[in-house]
């Protein structure tokens, strides 16, 4: 099977969580490129500038935590979904809220899953395996 590179941006500020992705995609053997941005602010100029610059490495997915200074997931969301040419890039979200209304808010913005950060390394190493297998499987358009 011929594996097409994905480019995957992290929305995450904080440290130690990024650390941890990068810890897991390292575990799991995942060579994607991971593109790290520290609120949604910075996400949508970085998505915005290479989508016009450099079309080709647009991510096709975006991991997202949802409480972040500046612009927090949800409306980083939001604003995702009114932008043309973005808004069906595939959002994973990755967080510690386990607020139902979040979750809500979260799956009406169309993510395409909704994982809570796991307390335990081993945890999170699998949870990220699990997302690699899933989007491995999925086609995405050229």
């Amino acid at each position: 099977m011929n594996e097409k590179i994905i480019n995957i941006l992290l929305i995450e500020d904080d440290e130690v969580d990024v650390m941890n992705v990068k810890r897991a995609f390292k575990k799991n053997n995942i060579t994607n490129p991971l593109v790290v941005a520290n609120n949604g602010l910075d996400a949508l100029q970085y998505l915005r500038k290479t989508q016009l610059e450099k079309p080709s490495e647009l991510p096709r997915i975006i991991l997202l935590d949802l409480n972040m200074p500046k612009m927090g997931g949800i409306e980083f969301l939001k604003e995702l979904r009114h932008d043309e040419h973005l808004k069906n890039l595939s959002v994973f979200i990755m967080t510690t809220s386990n607020e139902d209304r979040d979750k809500i808010d979260a799956y009406n913005l169309n993510v395409a899953g909704y994982i809570l950060k796991p307390l335990s390394m081993d945890r999170f190493i699998e949870a990220v395996s699990t997302l690699n297998n899933y989007w491995k499987l999925c086609e995405f358009p050229d």
